[in-house]
């Protein structure tokens, strides 16, 4: 038998620890490295450069047909009108003959415009959605224990439908704005230079109010989208545990913890709403003040004959059009604000690295013989603790020769789920390495390790679809025969025939449709047809009853035969299937032996045994 050794004292550790406070895991916002967020719009943008580039020249051309109308205003004035009265239609006709193409011009451009950048824009959402669902999936399961389903579906629904208002309306209103003001001060500048100057000097109060407001709205919108996602959050967590909460009778509870998150996510929205009032209240006055300013002193040049009335007409049609959207820019600052809040926090998410990433250039893992379907596995001077602090597992090592059945018991916390994810490699050790057949689990490719290494958790977690689809996981060109088979052989097919549609039964929403046992018994299942050289069962009797739990063992010595197994257990029942019985303690090996030879003797696995006897009893 294989020699066991830890070779450093460890103390007593939680089997997943709380994370500290100052853990970004336990914010909604994740930390962003300096211009993660620059850089994810960009790589959105990138591959829609011709796109971008036509939508642009769109609006461009739109705006200079829409800007063209008061030049025609003041030239109707100051010409065509005294052009007329000399019976001289000229003039006249040609401005309504501009004026008309400008307008439709501007109509059809404007049409383009939008269909144009909403192709461009859902192209954008569809890949941002993309990118969060896949790189959720690549982070490792530590992300997945500590940032919460909850903040994921915020970030992939709220915070994308943030960005998606500012793409479909606030970039126009932006753009809009830019351009009405290059094009509009160019033009009070050529119309006259007094009336120019003044205009643009009006824009520097706007300006800073623009200035504050952002930097007041910022903080307001990042609050409001952190309130929004703890909304998420709470209902999610609620609807997901809705079992233990009528249970335990926490709908009162649940309710007044609700209330608090959302009457703070009413006070942001509320300082939000406040936020804005102030802006538009204050350009109104601005924009009101300059025009009357300018109105006056144009009429007075007027009087004394050094300013054309047309110009004068024209400039203050100019104003107007420039100052009118103003208060559209608030709206887009409103937008503005929301979406980069929420695309700070994409971001942050996005730029999360797996904690097991995959090799650079991964290793192929040694034929296996057909007689021989186990794998050797090997700790090698292993040790494991948290990012955050606390060792769980001091260092040891450890072999399971190919083919054994190794049971692993201890006490809650001893660090025998750690020891079976570190196998999984949903962890990697952090020192020392997890060998199996020779091979380093960080050599492997994901889809190698995963071929050689299944894990069946407490947790028999199924998708909806059909029991034969959830079956087939593992092996998703499995043939019908072959679904069957495994079934039978963990007996499971009795009660999928008995099933409303058998095998093409819908399970439901997280297989809700069969009981705990049942659903179990279809991880079994599913295990059995992935065939794997390496077994993990983390407490994964732990649903069944007594005869169920039976029938299992007895179908678990044929599926584990030759095949190296771990199985975690806290029924001692459970124990009777395996060759060899490791005893856990504290993050320590304290016992290691056949069941028998340990229940002879007076450890802590004979004690834990007899306890177990007389429970029975």
């Amino acid at each position: 038998m294989t020699a066991t050794t830890a070779t450093a004292p460890g103390k007593e550790q939680p089997a997943e620890e709380p994370p500290k406070p100052d853990d970004p895991f336990d914010r909604d916002v994740l930390p962003t490295p300096p211009g993660a967020t620059a850089a994810l719009l960009r790589s959105l943008l990138a591959p829609m450069k011709a796109r971008v580039a036509l939508t642009t020249l769109l609006l461009l051309l739109q705006q200079a047909a829409v800007q063209a109308g008061p030049l025609l205003v003041a030239y109707a004035i100051d010409t065509a009108v005294p052009a007329f009265r000399r019976d001289d239609f000229g003039p006249l006709t040609a401005v309504a003959v501009g004026y008309l193409l400008c307008s439709v011009a501007s109509g059809g451009l404007q049409y383009g415009f939008i269909l144009a950048s909403a192709r461009v824009n859902q192209d954008v959402l569809l890949d941002l959605r993309g990118r969060i669902f896949r790189h959720a999936q690549a982070l490792s399961v530590d992300f997945h224990e500590r940032y919460t389903s909850g903040r994921l579906i915020s970030r992939s629904t709220t915070d994308v439908e943030s960005l998606r208002e500012l793409l479909d309306e606030g970039l126009q209103e932006l753009v809009t704005v830019i351009l009405s003001f290059v094009y509009i001060s160019a033009m009070l500048l050529w119309l006259d230079l007094g009336l120019g100057g003044v205009a643009v000097a009006s824009f520097v109060p706007l300006y800073l109010l623009v200035r504050l407001y952002r930097r007041r709205a910022a903080r307001v919108y990042t609050l409001r989208s952190t309130a929004i996602a703890s909304v998420i959050v709470k209902f999610v967590e609620t609807m997901n545990g809705i079992r233990p909460v009528r249970a335990f009778r926490r709908e009162a509870a649940n309710d007044a913890e609700f209330g608090v998150l959302n009457t703070r996510h009413e006070r942001t929205n509320g300082d939000a709403l406040l936020e804005m009032a102030r802006y538009v209240v204050g350009s109104r006055l601005v924009a009101n003040t300059a025009v009357a300013g300018i109105v006056l002193w144009g009429a007075y040049r007027v009087a004394g004959g050094t300013l054309a009335l047309g110009v004068l007409a024209a400039a203050v049609l100019y104003l107007r059009r420039l100052y009118d959207p103003i208060d559209r820019l608030g709206m887009f600052l409103n937008s503005y604000q929301s979406a980069a809040a929420s695309l700070e926090k994409i971001a942050g998410l996005l730029a999360q690295t797996p904690s097991v990433p995959e090799p650079s250039a991964p290793r192929q893992l040694p034929a296996l013989e057909s007689d021989h379907p186990g794998r050797e596995v090997v700790f090698d001077g292993v040790r494991f603790a948290y990012r955050t602090g606390g060792e769980v597992l001091p260092r040891f090592d450890l072999t399971l020769p190919a083919g054994q059945t190794v049971a692993v018991v201890g006490s809650t916390g001893a660090g025998k789920s750690t020891l079976a994810k570190l196998l999984a490699r949903f962890y990697d050790p952090s020192d020392g390495r997890v060998l199996l057949d020779g091979v380093d689990l960080r050599e492997l490719a994901v889809p190698e390790l995963r071929r050689g290494v299944v894990m069946v958790t407490q947790e028999a977690f199924l998708f909806s679809g059909t029991v034969a689809e959830n079956i087939a996981i593992g092996r998703p060109d499995a043939t019908r025969e072959e679904i069957e088979q495994a079934a039978k052989a963990i007996g499971a097919h009795d009660f999928i025939s008995g099933l409303p549609d058998g095998y093409d039964t819908d399970v439901r929403k997280r297989g809700g449709r069969i009981s705990a046992g049942q659903r179990q018994l279809v991880a079994f299942a599913r295990a059995l047809l992935a065939d794997p050289a390496v077994l993990i069962l983390d407490e994964a009797t732990s649903s069944l009853d007594i005869p169920g739990e039976r029938a299992v063992q007895r179908a678990m010595a044929t599926v584990l035969h030759g095949r190296t197994a771990v199985v975690i257990a806290h029924r001692l029942s459970t124990v009777e299937i395996a060759d060899r019985v490791l005893v856990m303690e504290h993050g320590r090996i304290v016992e290691d032996g056949t069941p028998a030879e340990l229940i002879a003797g007076t450890g802590r696995f004979a004690d834990l045994h007899r306890a177990w006897r007389d429970s029975l009893a």
